[in-house]
C-alpha cells in the first residue's frame, strides 16, 4: 500500500472514530508526545545477529470508544541500527564486512487499544514505515541497499501513569526490505520502549 494511500486511510478512520468517540459514554480524544529508544536487529544471513540501540521520537492520538476500547494512531521518526556479519561480501561481493549503517525511518502506527483498567491498555496493530534516510557504506558503489517501505505489525503494552505513558513494545517487520536483489530476505525487529505525555 502506497503511503499516500494509507495516510487518507488513516486520517478517515481517525475522523470517523473522533465521531463516535465524541459520541459514545466513556468515549474522548486526548494528543501527546513521546521519545524513548529502539533496540532493533536486522534478520539475514549476512547481517550480524545483534541488537543495536537507535532512538523514536513522536506525536500520538488517543481516541476512546468506551471506557476499555479504542485507537492510538501514530507519527513517529525511527531510527534503527544494524551491522554487516563478517561474511556479508561473501554473498554480496560488492558488499562491506562487519560495518555498521543505521536507518531512519517516518512510520506511522495505527494501534487498537484495550484497557482492561485505567492504568493499563494493551495495545496490537500495524506500521507502515517510509525511509527516509540511510547509510550508504553497505555496498561500495555507494547505491542504495534498502527498500522505501518497511511494514511491521506491533504489540505491546502500556501504562497509564495520569497523563504520563510508559510502554514497550515488540515490531516484527512482513516484508523483506532487502532492494539488491533476493537472495535472502532483511528484516527489522526488536524492542520499542517509550515515555509519553499528554497535553491535550
Amino acid at each position: 500500500m502506497k503511503l499516500k494511500s494509507l495516510v487518507l486511510v488513516t486520517i478517515a478512520s481517525t475522523l470517523t472514530s473522533l465521531s463516535f468517540a465524541q459520541g459514545s459514554g466513556g468515549g474522548g480524544f486526548h494528543i501527546g508526545a513521546k521519545a524513548g529508544a529502539n533496540i532493533f536487529k536486522m534478520d539475514g544471513t549476512s547481517m550480524k545477529d545483534e541488537f543495536n540501540f537507535g532512538y523514536n521520537v513522536g506525536a500520538f492520538a488517543e481516541i476512546k470508544f468506551n471506557k476499555e476500547w479504542g485507537i492510538q494512531p501514530e507519527v513517529m521518526w525511527n531510527q534503527t541500527n544494524y551491522r554487516t556479519g563478517t561474511k556479508f561480501s561473501d554473498i554480496y561481493p560488492e558488499g562491506v564486512n562487519d560495518v555498521k549503517g543505521k536507518l531512519s525511518y517516518l512510520s506511522i502506527p495505527l494501534l487498537l487499544s484495550y484497557s482492561p483498567a485505567k492504568i493499563i491498555s494493551f495495545q496490537l496493530g500495524p506500521q507502515f514505515g517510509v525511509l527516509v534516510n540511510q547509510d550508504n557504506t553497505l555496498i561500495k558503489n555507494g547505491e542504495d541497499a534498502f527498500k522505501k517501505g518497511d511494514f511491521s505489525a506491533l504489540g505491546g503494552v502500556q501504562l497509564n501513569l495520569g497523563g504520563l505513558k510508559v510502554g514497550g513494545r515488540y515490531v516484527i517487520g512482513l516484508n523483506n526490505i532487502n532492494d539488491i536483489d533476493n537472495k535472502e530476505k532483511w528484516r527489522n525487529q526488536g524492542f520499542q520502549v517509550y515515555v509519553g505525555a499528554r497535553f491535550l
